[in-house]
């Protein structure tokens, strides 16, 4: 997409001589590119690579920029937040602390307090143990929120009142439990095999809390235990063992999303924020086009749509949004959001968040029409083409913020097609005001979007 201007049409009364009041609409749209927050590799990219040829070790180099491929033991634990519940239940254990278990019986785990847990089965309590408790099944594997996982599974109280679930096992059969849920099995090789080191080095650069490393949801990476592994990714996993993304010899964290809409973005002027990264620079993603959301379909409301979903960030009545900094890709830094009262800056992750984007690559355009009759004159209007006075109607309005001289066309519909029959250009203040003599349907194009119609 490229970049332009963000304009923001409003109707407003006619410039000029007095005329009789008229009813306007506006339309709000938002066009964009990308799905994630846009730093390090983007998936459908890598898929594109893989699809061109690209190996996986280059197709990392590519979207981290300056590091190699290093190694680190394969056999470190990961601990991995499953869930937060009053009653966790688990099938498939044969150990609980001391206590042996029956791997055929369904098991509930309940806070006692802060410092104990209660096991039940059937809601009889079996014994009460010191947290946390960790539990062990007799195959390498226990059930619980029915999936499947491998190595042991520890019951905590948290705060609430409630039992966190936290799945401990090694780096590698973590890793399998991740690259299906996060790329399709069905990718080429060299696509899953960069998921498997980019899903590697992740895990062990970034660490949540005391008690758990990674959530199981996309807090962290997506992590589906041994009911998402595959044969693919198991293959993809193997091949690249203990292989992790280095920056200057140490390894690095490896930012990976969905869609990047063509170019990647530098972290610090993404959601995520932080200070610069010399390795999550932003670059050129040539194949992305293969992903559904590298453009998406036009979002439109109307203002008061909008307006209520931005509720609190503007003040009086919502106008429309004006982009004050862009990125490299060019995604959204900062904006304002302006109403008749005032604006408010917020950062592009508040307006991917408050309106429901897929990503921070966005436009926004409010488009509105509206039409009066113009002061009677003694004489033909000259702006009309010679037609009388009584004749014309004004289509005016206003753009925000606007450049003097910007133009934006006014459509007559004929048929099933419009037709531009004026160009109107913007003062200084963004206003707009012409004439049409032709009785019809009207409409006000800009940058690509079009306002409501309208008919007189």
């Amino acid at each position: 997409m490229p970049s332009r201007p963000v304009i923001v049409i409003a109707a407003v009364a006619a410039l000029g001589a007095a005329a009789a009041p008229a009813q306007g609409a506006t339309r709000f749209t938002i066009r964009g590119a990308g799905f994630g927050h846009g730093v390090g590799m983007s998936q459908y990219g890598a898929m594109g690579y893989a699809q061109h040829g690209a190996r996986y070790d280059s197709i990392l180099a590519h979207y981290y920029t300056g590091t190699r491929l290093g190694t680190t033991s394969p056999a470190q634990p990961v601990r991995v937040l499953l869930s937060s519940s009053l009653g966790p239940t688990f099938t498939g254990a044969s150990r609980a602390g001391s206590k042996t278990l029956s791997p055929s019986k369904t098991y509930t785990a309940r806070a006692n307090g802060l410092g104990s847990i209660d096991l039940l089965h059937s809601g009889k309590r079996v014994a009460t143990f010191t947290a946390p408790l960790q539990v062990a099944g007799g195959d390498g594997t226990l059930m619980t929120g029915g999936r499947r996982y491998r190595g042991t599974l520890t019951f905590a109280p948290d705060p609430l009142g409630g039992v966190d679930v936290i799945n401990t096992l090694g780096l590698e059969d973590y890793v399998r439990g991740v690259v299906a849920w996060e790329s399709p099995s069905s990718w080429p090789a060299e696509a899953l095999k960069a998921q498997a080191v980019a899903a590697r080095t992740y895990a062990i650069t970034t660490h949540r809390s005391g008690s758990f490393d990674q959530y199981a949801d996309t807090r962290s990476q997506m992590y589906g235990g041994v009911n998402a592994e595959t044969s693919a990714t198991d293959a993809a996993v193997a091949a690249t063992r203990g292989q992790v993304v280095t920056y200057q010899g140490r390894p690095v964290t490896t930012f990976f999303f969905s869609t990047s809409g063509g170019r990647t973005e530098d972290i610090e002027d993404s959601v995520l924020g932080g200070s610069p990264q010399p390795w999550l620079k932003s670059v050129e993603d040539p194949y992305d086009s293969v992903s559904p959301r590298h453009r998406w379909a036009p979002q439109t409301m109307t203002l008061t749509q909008a307006g209520a979903k931005l509720s609190g960030l503007y003040r009086g009545k919502f106008r429309g949004i004006t982009v004050v900094r862009r990125g490299v890709s060019p995604r959204v830094v900062l904006a304002d959001v302006v109403g008749t009262r005032g604006k408010t800056r917020v950062s592009g992750a508040t307006l991917r968040s408050r309106l429901g984007l897929y990503d921070t690559w966005a436009y926004f355009t409010s488009i509105g029409v509206k039409t009066t009759k113009p002061a009677p004159r003694p004489k033909s209007d000259p702006s009309s083409g010679g037609a009388t006075a009584s004749s014309v109607r004004v289509l005016s309005g206003r753009v925000m913020p606007a450049h003097r001289g910007a133009e934006v066309q006014v459509q007559r519909r004929a048929g099933s097609h419009w037709r531009t029959v004026r160009t109107p250009t913007v003062d200084a203040a963004g206003r707009y005001r012409v004439t049409v003599a032709r009785r019809g349907t009207y409409r006000v194009l800009y940058w690509g979007d079009a306002g409501p119609s309208t008919t007189y």
